[in-house]
């Protein structure tokens, strides 16, 4: 029979582990935008004028989110979560403009190599990173509160 304490200590873990994986995983997913973006501006976009520059920073910024998600304090997590999600969803929504009217004069296809895959980690990554910046925000630890001492009640007495 579990007592309320092992009850309370099962669902922080299970909490803190659930935490955890989001983000281990909004790091890996974090990388590996950058990773693709690094790749392809050293792969012939960094000839392209406006294209070439914002890649290699997409690149760069992507690094540093992901450092900043692995040893950022948990207390702190939910503010870099949300950065990073948006910062994220910014870098799809920008892939989806070149896919159907075009972006800073580039027009790409599904077809070009690794257009599939960055579609798919950037849409786990916008996902998983605003659970986990969701996650973070409304279940802050608080800190415990200890009960108020009670007043004594005086009594007036008339004179």
């Amino acid at each position: 029979m579990a007592t309320k304490a092992t009850a309370t200590n099962s669902t922080v873990t299970k909490g803190t582990a659930a935490k955890l994986v989001l983000r281990l995983a909004g790091v890996g997913l974090t990388a590996a935008m950058a990773a693709i973006h690094l790749r392809l501006w050293a792969e012939g976009y960094r000839y392209l004028d406006t294209i070439g520059p914002l890649f290699l920073v997409n690149g760069i910024v992507g690094i540093l989110l992901a450092v900043a998600l692995l040893v950022t304090p948990v207390r702190r997590l939910g503010p870099v979560a949300a950065v990073t999600a948006l910062f994220t969803a910014g870098t799809l929504g920008a892939l989806i403009l070149s896919l159907t009217t075009g972006l800073f004069g580039l027009n790409e296809s599904l077809d070009v190599e690794l257009v599939r895959p960055t579609l798919y980690v950037e849409t786990a990554g916008t996902a998983v990173l605003t659970v986990l910046a969701v996650a973070t925000l409304l279940h802050r630890p608080r800190p415990e509160r200890h009960p108020r001492p009670q007043r004594r009640q005086v009594r007036h007495i008339p004179q």
